[in-house]
């Protein structure tokens, strides 16, 4: 894989040589009316906290916006990520909800590395969301109706949002009302096994002031038995323009979700039920100058769990006596400021500051020590955090950026966070980067402190990464492609290792992954468009819930009161288990996703899942559902 990336490394530069002296041209406007991944002149806020073409960027950035998050009809975001996003990979087990514990889902792998590690980070507009004490991400917190759009930055993010940001993050740029008016959206559905689906959202917008408010309520019996999904979900945001320059905004978003796991088909586990909390609210005042921008910011998450882990007839085990309790929280502030200083330049200086933490404890409920409570851990930790970024445009065909973080945690230390990149601006509307940046991640309160292999004493994870891409927009701006090679070189990633007889987690593992990621849209004529993703792996140490390959093609018909859209994903190579007995999976599935405007307020739609009806499984011993459809209607006034 070296030799490939090398290889690969000099074919890109060697297109720099040939069109360096030229000129670019301003890119058209996308006219695709689909998403196009990486398209030249997106304007993204994720790779550097300020509104940036996504052309002056090194980092590879995709965008998946509202009309393909609508047009899908599902529930949670992270299934539309997975088939958008080349390199990024999520597990399922069922048709609706992901879960907590011991056999969940929802696992959020970006080129190898895990957000059940805490190496991917989650983003609501920005702020990080993640359990204050296992670092990881809760995917059934993340539905639909929040999202105006969802940009994923591919690669270390740390610079910007330290650790936890190591291997990407997954930001969610909440809705937004643009014209005067008022908006109600109603959906609900029902499909296979009993599921259930709702969503009612309201926007306002009157002058300078916005609002918007969503409710969602779900629930499916699951395609086995004991595999019950029941969640019910809010969010509001608010927003007040003070002048052309000066905004507030406020949000909470609240879910609750009620979840079993069935335990693997060999040996199937009963009582083993989750109840769970999560919220998040943030403030923030922004400001927005010719010459200037930035914004100051307040956040707060929490999570309350009850969870019983339940038991297994076949193992002759019995009812637990005890519950597992946790409540965690993250609070943070944060500060940027991004100014002009001549032309051409951009320098952006930002504060980060976060507390995170929480209590765990064991509640007995039955036997002799019924009543009691056992506590596991009751600890806080700080991060605090300053960094800058510069870039700069030589001419017009070259921008220059460079970053660095200097990050500091109450218990391990300081960590110096580093990242570099180049765009180059060439003709025919082809962009070409390369990039070297840092990523880290401190361990986490549970890796540290709960449960054996705790270790008190680990330092953080730490990785470089080295990419090239190439992309470009022909035809007026309806063919899109771009293709990138990536390079990671990983130590200090922890792992467990027997020390003195026992378990212990200690910092001795090395990373060493490569791939090549590809996509390219096309709008064949004003009705038909295709689009495709493609991804390759390689991992030197292999890990669960990274495919070697992932290939998504689809297509799309929109016409008149018609909208259409297909995909076919291909996954080999797709580790359900390693270690001395690896197993891995191979699966195609096929998707379709329509919907017909019966009257201009009115439409039903239908999705059909799996209708190849393929046997498969992401997690092991969880076999994923069969063939199933889900349709409804969609109320707009």
């Amino acid at each position: 894989m070296r030799k490939i990336f090398v290889l690969a490394a000099a074919f890109l530069c060697a297109a720099v040589s040939v069109w360096a002296e030229a000129r670019c041209f301003e890119v058209p406007a996308d006219t695709a009316g689909k998403v196009l991944t990486d398209t030249l002149s997106e304007v993204v806020v994720t790779g550097t906290r300020n509104e940036t073409d996504i052309r002056h960027l090194p980092m590879t950035v995709s965008v998946v916006d509202r009309p393909l998050i609508e047009y899908s009809n599902v529930p949670s975001l992270l299934p539309v990520l997975t088939e958008q996003v080349p390199g990024l990979f999520i597990t399922s087990r069922g048709i609706m909800g992901y879960g907590v514990s011991d056999g969940a889902a929802g696992t959020i792998s970006m080129r190898g590395l895990s957000g059940g590690s805490g190496q991917v980070m989650v983003l609501i507009d920005g702020h990080p969301q993640y359990m204050g004490m296992f670092g990881h991400p809760i995917s059934d917190a993340y539905q639909s109706l929040m999202a105006e759009r969802v940009e994923v930055l591919r690669g270390p993010a740390s610079v910007l949002y330290g650790s936890n940001a190591m291997g990407g993050v997954v930001n969610i740029v909440t809705r937004r009302m643009q014209q005067d008016g008022v908006r109600t959206d109603i959906n609900a559905g029902y499909g296979s096994w009993n599921t259930v689906q709702t969503e009612l959202t309201n926007r306002v917008r009157y002058k300078d002031f916005s609002s918007i408010v969503s409710a969602s309520y779900n629930r499916t019996d699951g395609h086995r038995t004991d595999m019950g999904f029941e969640q019910y979900g809010g969010y509001a945001k608010l927003g007040y323009d003070f002048s052309p320059h000066w905004r507030v905004r406020a949000d909470v978003n609240v879910t609750h979700f009620n979840a079993s796991n069935p335990g693997t088909v060999s040996d199937p586990l009963t009582d083993a039920d989750q109840s769970v909390t999560r919220g998040m609210t943030s403030l923030a005042v922004e400001n927005e100058y010719e010459g200037t921008s930035g914004a100051l910011s307040v956040f707060y998450n929490w999570g309350d769990h009850h969870i019983n882990d339940g038991y297994s007839v076949l193992a002759g085990e019995s009812p637990l006596d005890y519950r597992f309790n946790s409540h965690d929280d993250m609070m943070g502030i944060s500060a940027y400021q991004s100014v002009r200083m001549f032309r051409g330049n951009r320098l952006t200086v930002g504060v980060d500051w976060y507390r995170f933490g929480g209590s765990a404890w064991n509640q007995y409920v039955a036997g002799e020590r019924r009543g009691e409570r056992e506590d596991i851990v009751n600890i806080a930790q700080h991060e605090v955090a300053g960094y800058v970024d510069f870039r700069q445009n030589v001419g017009t065909w070259l921008t220059l950026d460079a970053g660095i973080r200097i990050d500091h945690h109450s218990h391990i230390g300081v960590e110096w966070v580093p990242q570099a990149g180049l765009s180059f601006h060439l003709p025919h509307f082809m962009e070409l980067k390369a990039s070297v940046s840092k990523g880290f991640r401190y361990p986490t309160i549970r890796e540290m402190y709960m449960f054996p292999p705790q270790n008190p004493d680990l330092m953080p994870e730490r990785m470089w990464t080295y990419e090239l891409s190439l992309s470009q927009k022909l035809l007026e701006g309806r063919l899109s492609y771009g293709v990138n090679v990536f390079y990671i070189d990983g130590d200090n990633f922890i792992m467990t290792q027997m020390v003195d007889g026992r378990p212990h987690n200690v910092n001795a593992g090395a990373l060493r992954n490569a791939g090549v990621e590809a996509q390219a849209a096309w709008r064949i004529a004003r009705d038909w468009s295709v689009d495709a993703n493609y991804s390759f792996l390689h991992m030197d140490n292999p890990v669960v819930a990274a495919p070697e390959h992932k290939l998504y093609v689809g297509g799309l018909f929109a016409h008149g009161r018609w909208h259409v859209s297909t995909g076919v994903q291909y996954v080999a190579g797709l580790y359900t288990q390693v270690g001395d007995s690896p197993v891995q999976e191979d699966f195609v599935l096929w998707n379709i996703r329509a919907s017909f405007r019966i009257l201009d307020w009115m439409s039903v739609w239908v999705r059909g899942e799996n209708l190849l009806n393929w046997k498969y499984e992401i997690n092991a011993g969880f076999p994923m559902p069969g063939a199933n459809v889900t349709g409804g209607l969609n109320f707009e006034f």
